[in-house]
Parts: C-alpha cells; structure tokens; sequence
C-alpha cells in the first residue's frame, strides 16, 4: 500500500477561485483566427449599376483574424468588442485589392446547454475600415455596418475556454472615384478564450449545537462507485460530493481524506496502481473545482486489500470499485458557524 500526499496539485489549481461549472466570470478577452468569405457584389459607377462579380474575377476568399473583450452583465448576456482583420478582396483583371478590418460592438446572447457548453448568438455594429490600391488609385473608405453572427463555446475550466462561430458583416464598401462598391463579409473560424473575476460561493451550513459556545460538525462521508478498470467521475458522481465540498469551502478547518479501493479482477500491483488514480482523481476534481488548498487533502490507495464485499460475485466486486471520501468532524466556535449562516 502506498500513500499519496497531495501537497502540489498544480493542473488541478489551474482555476483559481472558481466553485462550479456554473460560475460566471464578468471580465474576458479573447484571440480569434479562421478564414472570410465575401458575397453579393453590387457596384454603381455613376448613375449606372454594374455587376463586378460578372466584369472582374474576384478572388472571395482570404484569412481573417482578430482579438476581443467583453463583460457579461448577466449569465445569458454580455457586451463584447473587438478588432478584426477581414483580408483581402482581389480583383484580378483590375489588378486591384480591397483590405478590410472592422471594430465591433455588439451583444451576445448565451443559452447553457450543459454544465460545458454554450450557444449563444451576436448582434450589433461595427465600423469598418476599407482600403482599396489599384495602379494609379488609392482610396480609404470607413462606416457604420451591422453585424450579426452566431457559435458554441465549450469550457475547459471556469477560466478557459474555446468558441467556433460564424460572423456576418453586411453592406462593406469602398467608393475609389465616381464609383461605389459593396459587398458583404463571412466570416468563420475558432476563439480562444480566458475570463476572470468570479467570486467564491459561500453555502450555508447546518450544525448541531453540543454546548453554549462550541459546535460539534459530525462527519461526512459518500462512498464513490467506479466502472470497471475505469478511473472516471460521471456528473452523477460529482452532484454526490456536493456536501463534501460545501463543507471544505465553508470551513477552512476541515479536512478531506480520499481512499481508492478495487476489486480483485487482475494483477494486485494493476488494481493498486487503479486504487490510488480514483483516489487521486477525487482529491483532484475537489481541489480544483473548489480552490481547496492541497494541504488539506490526503488521499491514498489501498488496491483489493480492503474489499467491501465478497470478490466472488458480480455484484460484490462491483461494490469493491469505489473510493471512500470523508471530511472528518470537529469542534468549532459557534459564532463562526452563525456568522457563515449569515
């Protein structure tokens, strides 16, 4: 058997201050990079309207990038700006390029499908800036355009994550002369993205009172099932830990001890090598997802050598697939417990 402190944890303390998968935090800002494609044409050279996909081969697609912040006033909405490169319109025959960037404002609208992943949509303005150089013209051209777009954001941890979107930005033009080019932009691509300024939850906790001045929290203890040769927490699992982590995170007293156990199928050395990965995989989820500090944590491995019930049936060993949690009782004074309640 052997005995694993966890003193430093330093994935697992990649979030800091964060309590659950549904914290939000106010500030972000992000990269994004991916690619743009420009549609509908239309052009008017002085009183006449002419087709500038039928009169030139445009090249109508390019590379486009950019960067972001934003505030989220609310869980489901939140004002975002940006700059973004939008590349290059190539009109081959006039041997002529339009550049293209764009500042936004807008409003994004989020939906929470999972405790992961976001859909959310965009809507507002952007100005945007146009730059058209051919042989003996160059003109610069900027206005207000509208812009709309939509996209999923998958979260790796309360302070990280990722989007894939869709962006349109309607009516951009330049007007080099007497003429008067519009088009509109698509573009597509991947975000990366880090928020900041969540503050910790607080729960409120129920205690028995032993004596005038002190109070005894008695101990809590959840037992962890495990599937077979499998080292994984289901959400299922961590809605079972909730009353553990309630009580890490109200009381900085308390302490957290976590014990993998297996069943006897396979090599000893495996099953305790298995034992101490659920455990480690407990004390871990516990540590980040709730900022508890890791010297508070023990946790350990005791392979088959502690069965629970018999190894000789289907649904002993399935009973010995587990890890024990416990955060053991302690005395405290009781005007710290009301002033928590509070």
């Amino acid at each position: 058997m052997s005995k694993m402190n966890l003193v430093v944890l330093p994935l697992a303390l990649l979030v800091s201050g964060a309590v659950n998968a549904a914290t939000v935090n106010p500030f972000y800002v992000g990269a994004r990079a991916g690619g743009v494609h420009y549609a509908d044409f239309d052009a008017k050279e002085g009183n006449t309207h002419i087709n500038p996909s039928q009169e030139l081969s445009i090249d109508k697609d390019d590379f486009a990038g950019g960067i972001f912040m934003g505030y989220n006033v609310t869980p489901w909405f939140a004002v975002e700006t940006g700059y973004t490169w939008l590349g290059e319109v190539k009109l081959k025959e006039a041997n002529a390029k339009i550049k293209q960037q764009a500042i936004d404002l807008v409003g994004k609208f989020t939906y929470q499908a999972t405790d992961s992943l976001d859909l959310y949509t965009k809507v507002g303005g952007a100005w945007q800036f146009s730059h058209i150089k051919a042989e003996g013209l160059s003109d610069r051209d900027d206005s207000l355009v509208a812009t709309a777009g939509l996209g999923a954001e998958y979260h790796f941890t309360n302070n990280l994550s990722a989007r894939a979107e869709y962006q349109y930005y309607h009516d951009m033009e330049v007007k080099p002369a007497d003429t008067k080019i519009n088009w509109d932009a698509h573009y597509y691509g991947v975000s990366l993205v880090y928020g900041w300024g969540a503050p910790v939850a607080v729960v409120p906790v129920v205690a028995e009172v032993i004596e005038a001045t002190t109070v005894q929290l008695e101990p809590i203890s959840v037992e962890m099932p495990f599937s077979f040769d499998s080292n994984e927490l289901s959400a299922q699992d961590k809605q079972r830990l909730e009353p553990i982590a309630q009580r890490l995170v109200n009381f900085p007293e308390a302490q957290l001890v976590v014990i993998g156990h297996s069943d006897s199928t396979g090599a000893e050395a495996y099953n305790q090598k298995l034992s101490e990965e659920r455990a480690l995989t407990v004390a871990t989820y516990l540590t980040k997802q709730f900022n508890i500090d890791p010297s508070r944590v023990s946790a350990e491995g005791r392979g088959e050598l502690d069965p629970a019930a018999s190894n000789d049936t289907t649904e002993g060993r399935a009973e010995n697939r587990r890890a024990d949690v416990t955060t053991p009782g302690f005395e405290i004074e009781q005007a710290a417990v009301e002033a928590i309640a509070q």
